[in-house]
């Protein structure tokens, strides 16, 4: 069986924007083989899985498994023009490289308009996607449009590493919770109440996976698996308190949904108990999944336990190793215990 480490890897270095979630949807299917009770991709193609309790009770763990990235919207001579797939800054962009989703592979490399150098210096300051392009090496319009086409879609050019406990690689969020639930699903044996699992598409475009799966499940609670920002660089935001190495932040809110009282105080007492690390998160922009389980149908309580994370949406984002074991520990727990 893959280690941990391994799948993080594996999952962090397929491409899987909004809405072409396929391959990673199959990297994470073949890594639950004999590990799972059943599984089937719905109509907008979540990967449901689940294993079968007990006790008539159901647990719905949620981790999206697409990524942000780039769209092409025109071909500008031997240029390309993008448009970004969810929260993707241009700023992350320089310097890091677009790998398009076409075979064979295009790479790109992103450059700045400025016709001198005050207007370069101008628009570096004031980046945005109308002041930058792409440059795949093409030598015309000709030669690049029978490689690439509008429409075509690409993400980060960007590989995992491993440093001092430390994991490092584009699509942490949220393939790292995708691993967790993985694992999770992995050490289960025989769980008090019955699990499932939404490996859910399109999040970050709008938390559309999410919504479909909570109106088709009606679980009785729900908890969304996601990355939250962690604040321990230097003179990060001084307003929030997550950090790397101090355990999974069980969320008291963010700008999308405050998490249901009962579930955090349960994961709280859990954690407890059991002498897993953890820390309170109170997070002041974005949101996750639990928003979506929450608002569906009749109601879901909801919460959401984040692995910090420095550099969100960046082609390195950065996770500690022992806060996503002890994340696996804490849910593990969980499963048994959600309802005492």
């Amino acid at each position: 069986m893959e280690k941990l480490r391994d799948l993080v890897k594996k999952f962090t270095e397929v491409e899987g924007p909004s809405g072409r979630e396929e391959e990673i949807r199959e990297a994470i299917l073949r890594s639950l083989d004999g590990h799972v009770d059943g599984y089937r991709v719905d109509k907008v193609g979540n990967l449901i899985v689940w294993k079968n309790g007990r006790e008539n009770k159901k647990i719905l763990f949620d981790a999206h498994m697409d990524e942000i990235g780039v769209v092409v919207t025109h071909i500008d001579e031997a240029f390309l023009r993008v448009e970004p797939i969810g929260g993707m800054s241009p700023r992350y962009l320089l310097g890091a490289g677009i790998r398009f989703l076409v075979d064979p592979p295009v790479y790109g490399i992103v450059g700045v308009e400025g016709e001198s150098i005050e207007e370069y210096n101008k628009n570096l300051k004031e980046l945005s996607f109308d002041k930058i392009y792409v440059d795949v090496c093409a030598s015309s319009k000709e030669e690049l449009m029978e490689r690439i086409k509008i429409g075509t879609f690409g993400v980060y050019d960007s590989r995992f590493r491993e440093s001092a406990g430390r994991y490092v690689s584009k699509a942490m969020d949220d393939r790292i919770g995708c691993a967790v639930l993985v694992q999770l699903m992995r050490e289960l044996v025989d769980p008090r109440y019955t699990v499932y699992c939404v490996f859910s598409m399109q999040e970050e475009t709008g938390l559309v996976g999410a919504s479909v799966a909570a109106y088709d499940l009606q679980p009785d609670v729900a908890i969304a698996v996601d990355v939250t920002a962690s604040v321990d660089t230097p003179k990060a935001n001084k307003r929030m308190a997550m950090k790397l190495d101090a355990g999974p932040a069980i969320k008291v809110m963010d700008r999308a949904s405050i998490s249901d009282r009962k579930v955090v105080d349960r994961l709280i007492e859990v954690a407890e108990k059991h002498g897993i690390p953890h820390q309170m998160e109170v997070l002041i922009l974005g949101g996750t999944n639990a928003a979506a389980y929450q608002r569906t149908r009749s109601g879901i309580p909801s919460a959401t336990v984040s692995i910090p994370t420095r550099y969100v949406h960046s082609p390195h984002e950065v996770v500690s190793e022992s806060d996503v074991l002890n994340t696996v520990k804490l849910l593990k727990h969980y499963v048994e215990e959600a309802f005492d």
